[in-house]
């Protein structure tokens, strides 16, 4: 059987990242509208529906637009915008948190895709709050490093100029106000009781992202070392096909004590890191923005959908 699949917003960085995983399959039909038709509501409301399934790669106000022309009961609709992440009658698209993440991929029609920075967050602090060590109003700060690219077309553009800014060569801290779209995800999907310190940094290299959070041993729900957080991650995500967590300090995957931020690039990988000591215990996530982050996700909820490997493609 091929699936037909529409993307809508294909011009964006994560559409175009689909659609480039879709170039070698042979189990998907892609619906395409003419170019001067591609914003008009009534092409898109009848690609949407004769679709199997319709990726959204839109703003948040479009896609909710889009979401809504859809009528036809049989279309899977996959939401990579911040619009519907923390609806609760939509699936949210990270199967390896737990069963009951996948199992509510594998029977929903509505599925939003994580952000990339609480694809990160949340990778580490859902297991802390579910495993009973860190409790659910832990005062949580996370750092985050990303490639230019998660900003989108503008900022790419900004970045590759030849006459750019000189304040592009350094890190930028942003988000300053504290009102990043991730942020209402990160707290539900974790389970934290208050939303996290947050501090997002983009940086001058293309894609890819760390995201760390540090826990003070002596203001979580147990006594544990830095060993026993690390050994409950493992058994967390044992099994899973593209989280996969590291030896203690980065034993077996780090050759030296330095943890790049763009080596996963491309992949749709994340590696979890555990280190520290057992005062000051630190937890980093390392991914591809546009992988994990983005449209890797996007496209493995689509392969869970269809019953297929959820590699395929990736």
């Amino acid at each position: 059987m091929k699936y037909k699949v529409f993307i809508d917003g294909k011009e964006g960085t994560t559409g175009l990242k689909i659609f480039e995983r879709f170039e070698k399959r042979n189990d998907i039909e892609i619906l395409t509208a003419d170019e001067d038709k591609r914003k008009d509501p009534a092409e898109r409301a009848k690609l949407i529906n004769a679709s199997d399934i319709t990726f959204l790669c839109l703003p948040d106000a479009a896609a909710i637009e889009s979401a809504q022309l859809c009528t036809n009961p049989n279309t899977i609709i996959i939401d990579a915008s911040t619009a519907h992440r923390v609806n609760p009658q939509w699936a949210y698209g990270f199967p390896e948190l737990d069963k009951t993440f996948r199992e509510k991929i594998v029977s929903s029609k509505r599925i939003a895709v994580p952000g990339c920075y609480a694809s990160g967050t949340i990778a580490i602090c859902y297991p802390l709050v579910k495993s009973g060590i860190m409790p659910a109003d832990y005062p949580v700060v996370v750092h985050a490093v990303s490639g230019y690219s998660g900003a989108g077309k503008k900022a790419i553009a900004q970045y590759e100029a030849d006459d750019r800014d000189k304040g592009l060569d350094s890190p930028r801290l942003y988000a300053l106000t504290q009102m990043h779209k991730h942020l209402p995800e990160m707290k539900l999907i974790s389970g934290l009781t208050y939303e996290p310190v947050f501090n997002p940094y983009i940086c001058d290299y293309y894609q890819g992202m760390t995201v760390t959070v540090g826990l003070h041993s002596r203001l979580l729900a147990k006594k544990v070392t830095a060993r026993d957080v690390h050994e409950m991650f493992a058994s967390h995500y044992e099994g899973c096909r593209f989280v996969k967590v590291a030896g203690f300090m980065g034993e077996g995957v780090l050759t030296e004590q330095f943890i790049p931020a763009n080596t996963l690039a491309g992949t749709n990988e994340m590696q979890i890191f555990v280190y520290g000591n057992d005062d000051r215990i630190m937890i980093t996530t390392r991914f591809d923005n546009l992988g994990k982050g983005a449209s890797g996700a996007a496209v493995q909820c689509m392969n869970i959908v269809m019953g297929v490997d959820e590699g395929t493609g990736l």
